[in-house]
């Protein structure tokens, strides 16, 4: 049986991916996922905030004191700290030499100058592809959905004039015209595009009157929005289609797999489970395609896609009725 698949460029054993957690911010995490059975992994993010922040705090530990003594100049503070993104281009290139599978790298800037700086490090760094993880919550009501898009294909445009290595966008579903958004990145170079982004919106404290943040781990309620645009989208884009949320089990992967994805990405179950069950993933799918005589997940790939189904109206407005009157 073939399980391989194809991802932003890049061969994959099976289609199953460990995207951005932590469990990928050490070298030893990185190895018990790829020994627990992931094709490829994408590393945590590297935010430029976090290294603009890490200098300015280094610069202010170097001129502390330098008023107090003559010898001071030569001072140097006795602190572990980390300026700029040294730890993880080191993390990256040792991840290379060590890893079998595919290493990608996640990055997310609010420069011009930060993505193009990182990006370039990152591929010399030996980083298989990057990740460009566009986490942005865009309060300002003066800002127009046309110049968010833009800024998209601006930063697309950046990176992909940076670096040689392919380049995956992971997005938001916040947009008022996704498909259209979608089909102009892809023209505009993207090799892949990964649906969706999970924005950490913060609750109320009410016992101390406070904004506060908070983290949920998806279920697999959150696979339908995804699998919605990817069956969609499937077939429409030269970029690949990575599936990012509510992969519990191996029917989300699987069920993705149907929709069109080209890669199938999880962290929640890993973080819940442990890295080896993206091993059982990866044997449920195979046990399921044994089952019903599919011999590769190119067979199975967009088989019930919006091209390919025998009712299209399944995914569009047609449907909407159809919902509401079958609740009982």
């Amino acid at each position: 049986m073939n399980l391989k698949s194809r991802y932003m460029g890049l061969e994959l054993e099976h289609p199953v991916v460990a995207s951005a957690s932590p469990l990928s911010e050490t070298l030893d995490g990185i190895r018990r996922l790829e020994d627990g059975g992931a094709a490829a992994i994408v590393l945590f993010s590297l935010f430029e905030e976090q290294i603009r922040r890490e200098n300015a705090a280094f610069e202010r530990l170097l001129a502390h004191g330098t008023h107090s003594f003559a010898e001071s100049l030569s001072y140097f503070p006795d602190i572990p700290f980390a300026a700029g993104p040294d730890d993880y281009l080191e993390l990256v290139r040792r991840a290379r030499e060590s890893a079998a599978v595919p290493i990608i790298a996640s990055l997310n800037c609010v420069t011009g100058e930060g993505w193009v700086e990182y990006a370039r490090q990152l591929e010399q760094a030996g980083a298989c592809g990057l990740e460009i993880n566009l986490y942005a919550i865009e309060a300002d009501p003066g800002v127009t959905g046309q110049a968010v898009e833009q800024r998209y294909l601006d930063v697309l445009a950046l990176v992909k004039g940076a670096v040689s290595i392919p380049v995956a966008l992971k997005l938001s579903p916040f947009f008022s015209a996704f498909g259209h958004l979608a089909t102009q990145l892809d023209q505009a170079g993207a090799d892949a595009l990964v649906l969706f982004n999970r924005f950490y919106q913060p609750d109320i404290d009410l016992a101390t009157l406070e904004v506060a943040p908070t983290l949920s781990l998806s279920n697999p309620e959150e696979i339908r929005l995804p699998l919605l645009w990817i069956a969609l989208l499937h077939g429409r884009l030269k970029a690949s289609l990575g599936a990012s949320r509510g992969v519990e089990s191996s029917a989300e992967v699987i069920k993705y797999l149907l929709a069109g994805a080209d890669a199938v990405m999880t962290t929640s179950a890993l973080l819940r489970h442990g890295p080896s069950h993206c091993g059982r993933l990866v044997a449920g799918l195979r046990t399921w395609m044994e089952a019903r005589g599919f011999e590769s997940v190119a067979q199975l790939r967009g088989r019930l896609s919006r091209s390919r189904v025998a009712d299209p109206g399944a995914f569009e407005r047609a449907n909407y009725l159809k919902i509401l009157e079958s609740y009982r």
